[in-house]
């Protein structure tokens, strides 16, 4: 038996093109501004962003999930870092399985060159349009829609580094 779809009406077609739009411009830009910037992309900014702010280094099944991409993704990505020098792996001593990533000094110098014009892309595109009110209004109904994951965020969402 098929389940019947509800399909989506003009409004909620719009809504959902404009948001899929949105997300699509502000990926476009960071990744422009990160070539300009630095010689990261925007997924090895991401790792970087999580593995500079913790405190030591992370296990691969952590990094996956603070990023919320699937482990398999995690490995291959820490993998081309590894290879260009900006991060590296060690084995989990009480678990032969398990790894750890942490940053090199490399990766280091590259996200705290990155970061400033990063932040400055976010604020220009997509933070600076809104005001407090806006901003609050938005927080609220992103949390309404996230509510409805499985979401672990143990930092910064989405590479934008927080400044302790």
């Amino acid at each position: 038996m098929t389940e019947q779809v509800k399909w989506l009406n003009e409004q909620e077609k719009a809504l959902w093109g404009s948001f899929l739009a949105i997300e699509g411009h502000l990926h476009l830009a960071i990744q422009r501004d990160l070539k300009t910037s630095s010689n990261l992309t925007e997924p090895e900014f991401e790792v970087l962003v999580h593995l500079s702010e913790a405190d030591g280094p992370v296990r691969m099944t952590a990094l996956a999930d603070a990023l919320q991409w699937e482990r398999s993704r995690v490995s291959h990505q820490v993998t081309r870092m590894t290879k260009r020098g900006l991060v590296q792996r060690t084995s989990c001593p009480e678990d032969g399985r398990g790894a750890f990533v942490s940053t090199t000094a490399e990766g280091m110098r590259e996200i705290e060159k990155a970061a400033p014009d990063h932040v400055r892309t976010v604020r220009r595109v997509f933070l600076d349009r809104l005001d407090d009110d806006d901003k609050r209004e938005l927080a609220r109904l992103l949390a309404k829609v996230e509510s409805g994951f499985d979401v672990t965020r143990t930092s910064a969402p989405s590479g934008v580094p927080s400044k302790s």
